[in-house]
């Protein structure tokens, strides 16, 4: 009967689909497992092995699931007999790369400055970073934007197309962070005696660095004198430049005082002139004439 032939080539058809879907999912799901808990771990190992740097390592580990999941999706569909959906997907994908070309150039813009930034061994997680007026920490690096903790404990999306078309400054980048304190004094007080203290408080401070050796200067005159001490830390981040540049400062006040310096005062103005008394009458002339 042509009937019953038919109904029967239709589940047979259905039979075979559901066939190769099966075989899709059990390649996959294979496939995907033995990436996901293979070669993924393997590649962590060697990534950590070879001291990798964390960004680079996130970055490299990001891109290997990624290829994970589309060579299970290729292998899968390939075994199943339905490499046409894979023919039909790159003539699609081809598509749509176009289109969001043109509708998305920032975002485009983002993931290429990702790939530079994640491959830049001087920007790493963990730095301490300023760029246009901002400052924080890297907590993470990703393709189309990194995130930062600022010291407010806020944490921001940057664009990474932001921090690669403007100057970025990393604090942390070579180990050590030169730390500055300046302090004014008046014109009347012993300068030496100021640029000893000043030196032997940094000298002292276990947190300093000795090499290079901390440097004091006079470096402004106006209604008081200014002196400033330099003096570097090493592995600094936030938390540790703000304690170590508190203590000392907490330090040197104490020592000027018990020297008898007074920080702050100014020196005495001289005031030019008569002080006098006008009356009304004259003031009330003075405000006719005006008029």
């Amino acid at each position: 009967m042509p009937e019953l032939s038919s109904i029967e080539e239709l589940l047979g058809a259905y039979l075979s689909l559901l066939d190769n879907f099966a075989t899709f999912l059990v390649t996959f799901a294979l496939i995907y497992a033995v990436g996901r808990f293979g070669v993924l771990p393997v590649l962590r190992l060697g990534l950590e092995y070879r001291e990798t740097e964390r960004t680079l390592r996130e970055g490299i580990e990001r891109v290997a699931a990624f290829g994970v999941v589309v060579a299970a999706l290729v292998a899968g569909l390939s075994l199943a007999g339905l490499d046409f959906i894979l023919e039909r997907a790159a003539i699609l994908v081809a598509a749509f790369t176009v289109a969001l070309g043109f509708a998305a150039q920032n975002v485009v813009g983002n993931l290429v400055s990702g790939v530079f930034i994640v491959t830049d061994p001087t920007f790493n997680i963990g730095d301490w970073i300023r760029w246009n007026d901002k400052e924080g920490v890297i907590k993470d690096i990703r393709f189309r934007s990194t995130r930062v903790r600022t010291f407010d404990n806020e944490v921001i999306a940057v664009p990474n197309s932001e921090l690669t078309a403007n100057a970025v400054t990393n604090t942390v980048l070579n180990g050590r962070l030169r730390l500055t304190v300046p302090v004014r004094v008046d014109y009347g007080d012993d300068l030496d005696a100021v640029v000893r203290i000043l030196s032997e408080a940094a000298a002292d401070n276990p947190d300093v660095l000795e090499h290079p050796e901390p440097v004091v200067r006079v470096t402004d005159l106006g209604e008081t004198v200014e002196v400033v001490a330099s003096m570097w830390i090493a592995e600094p981040d936030r938390v540790t430049y703000g304690r170590i540049r508190s203590e000392y400062a907490r330090e040197i006040v104490d020592r000027l005082e018990e020297a008898g310096v007074d920080l702050g005062r100014t020196g005495p103005q001289e005031i030019a002139g008569e002080i006098g008394v006008v009356s009304k009458s004259a003031t009330t002339d003075e405000s006719a004439l005006d008029r």
